[in-house]
């Protein structure tokens, strides 16, 4: 018995959001690491919490949140963006016939670009990479490899159980 392609490409989905969010777990550890390792006068808040904290201002929400809420809106944030951009990988990610790992550093490198020097400026959330420091782009580009060898890896994983 086969399965229908809207069962299919549901199962892709769900196997990709739950991909992109176990990626987000060292993602995470190797921002907080990489800003450990910052000189002091780069150690403002990591991306994850400035996009927060500007949507949750232009929403006008911001003063009504305390700060436990806003870590918690920032890492449900971070690990849905994590879920939702896997999820779109797991749907194109086979119609590159290249090594997994490789196809999720380039998947993360996409996102990086996309949002850094794209939608994220584009939409005045965050300011462009180029206005940031670099050692704060390159632990940005280095999480977003973590991620995408990571999302890669186990997309590969899970699709390797069908």
């Amino acid at each position: 018995m086969s399965i229908p392609s809207s069962s299919s490409s549901s199962r892709k989905l769900l196997k990709g959001a739950l991909a992109g969010f176990v990626a987000t777990v060292p993602m995470s550890l190797s921002l907080l690491v990489g800003w450990m390792l910052l000189p002091r006068r780069e150690k403002y808040h990591l991306s994850p919490r400035l996009i927060t904290e500007e949507i949750t201002e232009q929403l006008g929400i911001e003063d009504e949140m305390s700060e436990d809420q806003l870590i918690v809106a920032t890492v449900a944030s971070h690990f849905g963006y994590g879920a939702l951009v896997g999820s779109i990988y797991a749907l194109f990610e086979q119609r590159l016939p290249i090594y997994s790992g490789f196809k999720g550093v380039l998947a993360g490198l996409t996102i990086w670009a996309g949002s850094y020097l794209g939608w994220l400026p584009a939409l005045d959330i965050l300011p462009p990479a180029t206005k940031h420091p670099w050692r704060r782009n390159l632990m940005m580009i280095l999480a977003h490899v973590v991620w995408g060898a990571t999302l890669g890896a186990v997309t590969q994983k899970l699709n390797s159980r069908d």
